[in-house]
């Protein structure tokens, strides 16, 4: 019973300090004053619900083993921050606005993370498609390639959504850039039912056992 009382009082700190924006690690002293608080101490999954099995912390980094966690505070409009680093071949995803369990990328938005010039994708068949890119909003915007480090090198990436725009920036450089609410057709021909979810949980959308690293996770919420 100690252990289970215990447990509870960790999970609701952890929760606490998600919902009440204590800032932490990764957030800089001029990105405190604009809002942004930490989503990752960089010692325990406390903060985060889901596949947390799947998941660890290595080194002060979150790194994927396989499945989707999700931070416990849902979100509607913010700036997310983030480095990540991909193995040869990686294949991730950011899920925003989604519900927090589900496809990701049909019952909210799936933005894409992926080693896309890695060799195994030009032998698929069919072949990888542009909305399927680093970067892209999975099966709805195609982004621009080209911005993404070697594999084994941390990446900088940034995510704003606001409303029905969305930016995607990747090292510096914006690689997408959307106003969704004008698109009625999506490249992939499937229904995105949660397209214009105006709120929901912001979340890694592991595949297979690619071990992706994150750090330096990030937001702000924006009115």
């Amino acid at each position: 019973m100690r252990y289970f009382v215990a447990a509870l009082v960790l999970l609701f700190v952890a929760r606490f300090a998600v919902a009440q924006n204590v800032t932490g690690v990764g957030v800089t002293p001029e990105e405190a004053k604009q809002g942004y608080v930490s989503l990752f101490d960089g010692q325990t999954l406390l903060a985060w619900f889901g596949d947390i099995r799947h998941y660890a912390v290595e080194d002060g980094t979150m790194v994927c083993h396989g499945g989707d966690v999700y931070v416990h505070k849902p979100y509607a409009n913010f700036i997310l921050r983030f480095d990540f680093k991909l193995p040869p071949g990686g294949n991730n995803g950011v899920g925003i606005r989604a519900p927090g369990k589900g496809d990701a990328a049909y019952l909210g938005m799936e933005i894409q993370i992926l080693d896309d010039g890695n060799e195994m994708y030009q032998k698929m068949n069919p072949l990888l498609q542009p909305w399927q890119c680093h970067g892209s909003i999975y099966g709805v915007v195609p982004a621009r390639r080209g911005f993404l480090k070697p594999t084994g090198q941390w990446n900088s990436e940034e995510i704003l959504a606001d409303g029905s725009h969305i930016k995607v920036t990747l090292n510096g450089t914006v690689i997408t850039d959307a106003d969704i609410s004008r698109i009625t057709e999506t490249p992939d021909g499937k229904p995105h039912p949660g397209l214009h979810n105006r709120k929901g949980y912001i979340g890694w959308l592991g595949h297979d056992r690619d071990p992706v690293a994150f750090r330096n996770v990030r937001i702000k919420e924006l009115p």
